[in-house]
């Protein structure tokens, strides 16, 4: 399965977001966080964010792209239990068994929008309208891009793994 990944290009999301998302870190558009909000109230990286930003799912931090990877079952499961959580703990969600299934819409909302290339970047642009959030992504496809398989990976020798006999 294909889900959206972060992948900082330079330093400038940590810059830019009060919290920078990892790299390599699982992203949703999280334009859930924005429902109720009035983008030009916020503060400026909040209004950054509120305007371009991914979510990650383990820091909740902010990213500007995400690439489309390639994401395990089990990892899959990992976003939607830590969304999950981050509705209890963040937005008032009576419980785990009541966010799941919330968790889960966003998961596939964010799972749908990887139907491109490994390694394509995507972006996505958010507004306010009179409707509620909108958000529009666009799809960069770099020249690494793939359709096939992997044929090799770098391996760290077990000589790197700090025994040195």
């Amino acid at each position: 399965m294909k889900f959206p990944r972060c992948i900082r290009l330079d330093a400038s999301d940590l810059n830019i977001y009060a919290r920078a998302a990892e790299p390599g870190e699982w992203v949703v558009p999280g334009g859930f966080a924005y429902a109720d909000c009035d983008p030009e109230g916020l503060e400026r990286k909040a209004r950054l964010a509120f305007h371009g930003a991914w979510l990650g799912t383990e820091s909740f931090g902010h990213g500007t792209l995400a690439e489309v990877a390639e994401i395990d079952p089990a990892g899959f499961e990992q976003v939607i239990e830590r969304l999950a959580r981050h509705f209890v703990d963040n937005y008032g969600a009576p419980g785990l068994e009541a966010a799941r299934p919330v968790a889960r819409a966003e998961a596939e909302e964010a799972a749908a929008l990887c139907q491109h290339k490994l390694h394509s970047l995507l972006a996505l642009e958010r507004e306010m309208t009179e409707d509620g959030v909108v958000e529009r992504f666009r799809v960069i496809v770099p020249a690494r891009a793939q359709d096939h398989a992997k044929v090799w990976e770098i391996v760290p020798d077990e000589a790197e793994d700090g025994d040195d006999g």
